[in-house]
């Protein structure tokens, strides 16, 4: 299997988990934050729907430098804006990746804030960081549920909500 194929293989497995945690997020909480240092839940919801389409900006990129690029984010309003914005941004990346080789993740892909290399790493790299960081944030969201009472569906497995812990 090529790594082209297994990324998309993840892609589709990580997704499914995605997409279960992304339709618990409750509109009525969208505002709500466990802490004044984190992110509100719009804000990490928003963020882990658009993820995905990092896939994209790395492979059609060489780089991305946050002070001539600053970090914007879709004002998502409710639940079918965020799954849509999710499932966009997944089929956008996964055509960008079904159409790559191999050879495409081999070149270097900087981070950046001004002259400030913030990291400088393979493109296959940048992916795979890519799909820690939607678990990551995925995870985070787990949290917010799990202080919200609201189920938490399983990821790698049943979660205690569906095994009725």
């Amino acid at each position: 299997m090529s790594m082209i194929q297994m990324l998309l293989k993840e892609m589709d497995q990580e997704a499914v988990t995605t997409r279960k945690m992304l339709e618990r997020v409750p509109e009525d909480k969208y505002d709500w934050s466990p802490h004044e240092k984190s992110m509100t839940m719009r804000r990490l919801a928003t963020h882990i729907a658009e993820l995905p389409s990092w896939i994209t900006m790395t492979l059609t990129t060489d780089e991305l430098d946050f002070n001539s690029n600053p970090y914007s984010s879709v004002m998502i309003n409710n639940s079918a804006e965020l799954l849509e914005h999710f499932e966009k941004s997944l089929a956008d990346s996964k055509a960008q990746l079904s159409k790559a080789t191999d050879e495409n993740l081999e070149p270097m892909w900087t981070l950046r804030m001004g002259d400030k290399i913030l990291s400088k790493t393979t493109k296959g790299e940048v992916i795979r960081m890519t799909y820690c960081q939607i678990v990551h944030h995925r995870a985070q969201l787990g949290v917010y549920l799990r202080l919200l009472n609201i189920p938490i569906p399983g990821s790698y497995g049943p979660s205690a909500d569906e095994n009725g812990f």
